[in-house]
């Protein structure tokens, strides 16, 4: 009986159920509900894979060779979303790349030599990938820089003193490196020694006191090889040329017009004319000085020059004379009224023998009118 009971009661119940189910009340074509497809979305990356994209553009920016434009475009692309960061990976990171390389190859042109020079433009004209231009930055540009640095360190090997060559011919024969190290400092030490060398030998051959003093001072202290170098190419020249101020004013003092007037001239001008006088200037003006002495003092047995003698006979009609002089700019005529007579080289010797002569022409001439009268009367 209990079973017949229950039997009528799951038959009552189950069309209450079926008119109940959504299913059911969807349609016989509605699938069912625990089989319902995901809701439809744009494509997008899986979180994973965004994830990731935002890490490889962290590691990019963080890159020494990473410029302030790559940084900026990799932290917008992180704003922007998963697609902005997948496109900066694909593309955009590339092309700033590029540019950031040849800028960094540009700046490599400071202070480099010839053949990394040439490399350089070499580069920038023919570089046309990533490749290519991380290739010189990270190895060709090294391979060049050796050969500059090469040819450096020759020309101080044919100008540089003994401690120079000798550590330009160790750095030769070492590694890339050593060559950097010496250039860098190497060489600086290296001319400190023979600094050290050459200001003793100007010591030694030096006679004025305050370069003197000053290089032992210098020398006695603890100076670095810049302060030797600058002590060698300035400083001793500003000190020896106080020294050379101080041997002229010596010189000058007590000595002659033209020798005074040299010294002040040299005084007055540069270091390089201060130098000259002290090594030819100084001889000249004595020279001259001499040369002046030597016209002032009267010539030997020159002392009757000047003197001069005359002497005519009126009777006879003649006359004669003699005399010598140096001459003279300007002479007084003998029996005249003083004026002077313009300057023939003659003295006064050749004026007393003009005189006679005239006085003999006038008596001549009286005893020939004297002689013509005479005849004339004994014509008569």
């Amino acid at each position: 009986m209990s079973r017949i009971a229950a039997a009528v009661t799951t038959a009552a119940l189950a069309p209450a159920v079926l008119i109940a189910s959504p299913a059911f009340a969807a349609g016989s074509d509605a699938p069912a509900a625990g089989n319902q497809p995901a809701p439809t979305t744009p494509d997008q990356p899986a979180p994973d894979q965004a994830e990731e994209d935002r890490k490889t553009i962290l590691a990019i920016i963080a890159h020494p060779m990473a410029s302030e434009y790559m940084k900026k475009a990799g932290q917008k692309a992180i704003a922007d979303g998963p697609q902005a960061m997948r496109t900066f990976i694909e593309v955009d990171q590339h092309r700033i790349r590029l540019d950031d390389y040849r800028v960094a190859i540009l700046r490599l042109t400071h202070g480099a030599g010839r053949s990394l020079t040439e490399g350089i433009n070499d580069i920038l004209d023919k570089g046309t990938t990533v490749e290519q231009l991380r290739h010189f930055y990270e190895v060709t540009q090294h391979e060049l820089r050796d050969v500059d640095n090469r040819v450096e360190i020759l020309k101080l090997l044919s100008t540089g003193g003994p401690s120079v060559k000798e550590a330009c011919q160790k750095a030769l024969n070492g590694s890339p490196a050593d060559r950097v190290a010496f250039l860098k400092t190497g060489r600086f030490l290296a001319q400190a020694s023979d600094d050290r060398v050459e200001l003793a030998r100007i010591d030694e051959g030096w006679d004025g006191r305050i370069l003197s003093d000053a290089i032992s001072k210098l020398l006695n202290g603890s100076p670095t090889p810049a302060e030797l170098r600058h002590f060698l190419e300035v400083t001793q020249h500003e000190l020896r040329d106080q020294d050379n101020r101080v041997a002229i004013a010596r010189i000058i003092d007590g000595g002659g017009p033209e020798l005074v007037k040299a010294g002040r001239a040299a005084l007055a001008g540069t270091a390089a004319e201060r130098a000259e006088f002290l090594k030819t200037g100084q001889h000249e003006a004595r020279a001259k000085d001499e040369a002046a002495k030597d016209k002032q003092k009267p010539a030997p047995g020159k002392d009757d020059q000047g003197k001069g003698s005359g002497s005519g006979t009126p009777s006879a009609g003649s006359g004669s004379g003699s005399g010598s002089a140096s001459g003279n700019t300007a002479v007084t005529a003998q029996g005249g009224n003083g004026a002077p007579l313009a300057a023939t080289g003659a003295g006064d010797g050749t004026t007393l023998v003009a005189g006679g002569a005239g006085t003999a022409l006038v008596a001549g001439a009286g005893l020939l009118l004297a002689a013509r009268m005479r005849r004339a009367g004994a014509k008569a």
